[in-house]
């Protein structure tokens, strides 16, 4: 864990639980994607920069997810890096509370604040165009996160954040997290349609070719969809249906499982309304929902 995998000339990545990526711009620096999930992968990040000899000039966040920058505020304390991230992801990873907060749907008890969804905070500012160093672009991710992107460098490299999973994870966990369910298809179908000398994705193998387990993903979304819509043959509210996902899936119930995949069935919901799947009514102060 933590070995630096060249995959070009300038290009590489830490294996780690979320690869983190790394891009010589010249013989001394560097700048990563993503720094890690806490303090301890920072460190380990600043151990494997100091063995050779390079000097961190940045950190660009793909998205504010802990697990993707929990090592930020260690290094930007060590080395003196900028951090950039892209739109709503750069308040987040300001302010961190704001990921718990927001898959909770209130004020996140103890259960929920830890670093594994409650990051430390870092002096982020917004990513643009301008901010990003020659020859590394950004590329909009949306889906997964609100404003998630993935990078492609020069040499044809591109990092893929969270827009995927791997499919051992898929066939683990079953339902990924996910924001945006519309969003989160149509940038599968982009990404499956992309072309790069490598992929890289951080929660899942680096590839050549994508586009199968970008299928696989997606089969899994729709799969995932018509469960809900099966599901709600009768009127049901929200709880009853995260209940029969939990036991339809041989998930276990705890806080953590709870707001990731409670927020991703939610997105589900909406998104099933929106397309006329599903409908939504109030009785006996529940809000219900129902198969079209």
């Amino acid at each position: 864990m933590y070995e630096l995998m060249q995959v070009s000339q300038r290009s590489y990545y830490i294996q780690s639980p979320a690869k983190i990526g790394l891009v010589r711009l010249n013989d001394t620096d560097v700048c990563l994607i993503d720094s890690g999930s806490d303090k301890d992968a920072g460190r380990k990040v600043r151990q494997l920069l100091d063995a050779n000899g390079w000097r961190l000039t940045a950190i660009y966040n793909t998205h504010s997810n802990a697990d993707h920058i929990g090592g930020n505020r260690y290094l930007q304390g060590q080395t003196g890096c900028r951090i950039y991230a892209p739109g709503i992801e750069c308040g987040f990873t300001r302010h961190p509370v704001l990921e718990p907060s927001f898959l909770y749907g209130g004020y996140p008890c103890r259960d929920l604040r830890h670093k594994f969804l409650l990051a430390q905070e870092s002096d982020a500012e917004p990513l643009t165009e301008e901010t990003l160093p020659q020859g590394l672009t950004s590329i909009p991710l949306p889906g997964h996160f609100f404003d998630m992107v993935g990078f492609r460098t020069e040499d044809g490299v591109v990092y893929l954040a969270d827009c995927l999973s791997s499919r051992e994870t898929l066939d683990k966990y079953q339902i990924g997290f996910i924001y945006d369910v519309a969003a989160y298809l149509e940038t599968l179908e982009k990404v499956k349609a992309m072309t790069a000398a490598l992929f890289v994705p951080a929660h899942a193998a680096a590839t050549e070719d994508i586009a199968p387990l970008a299928q696989y993903n997606i089969d899994k979304v729709e799969e995932i969809a018509g469960r809900i819509v099966e599901i709600c043959s009768e009127p049901l509210c929200f709880e009853a249906i995260l209940q029969k996902l939990f036991a339809r899936y041989s998930l276990t119930m705890d806080f953590q499982q709870y707001v990731l995949v409670g927020s991703t069935v939610r997105s589900y919901l909406s998104w099933l309304k929106d397309a006329g799947r599903l409908a939504a009514c109030f009785a006996d102060n529940l809000l219900l929902w129902e198969r079209v």
